[in-house]
């Protein structure tokens, strides 16, 4: 008798790299957003504590895409969604967009236990320790 095969239960040739490019992909699109949101924030009139922080949140997204190879990036990656939520004190624009990104965040971790499996945690030949 043969013997089964092991094979990938998601069909993807490297699910961990495939999930690492949909969290960071998550991310830049986030920045985009963060960045295209200072623009109306300025118009709006709110103080330059404001946009400096949402300048921050947005160098912090990008520089956290840049690092979802590592593990820690991903728990990162949620605090920032949760202080994003808390901009909303700075302006309610800020929460609602924290929000949204904050339930396409917890989407990408439902993606991500689908695909890698319960644990979801990448095999070790492929994910880089942090």
């Amino acid at each position: 008798m043969n013997a089964p095969q092991q094979s990938q239960p998601s069909g993807l040739r490297n699910p961990a790299r495939t999930i690492r490019g949909l969290g960071a992909a998550t991310l830049a699109l986030e920045t985009l957003v963060l960045l295209m949101a200072i623009a109306p924030l300025t118009v709006l009139g709110v103080s330059g504590a404001t946009i400096a922080v949402v300048v921050v949140l947005a160098v912090l997204t990008a520089a956290l895409a840049a690092l979802m190879g590592r593990r820690w990036a991903w728990h990162a990656a949620s605090a920032l969604q949760a202080l994003l939520v808390l901009a909303g004190v700075l302006h309610w624009s800020l929460g609602a967009v924290g929000v949204i990104f904050a339930l396409v965040w917890a989407y990408v971790w439902h993606v991500r236990r689908v695909i890698l499996g319960t644990g979801a945690r990448p095999p070790a030949d492929t994910a880089r320790s942090g």
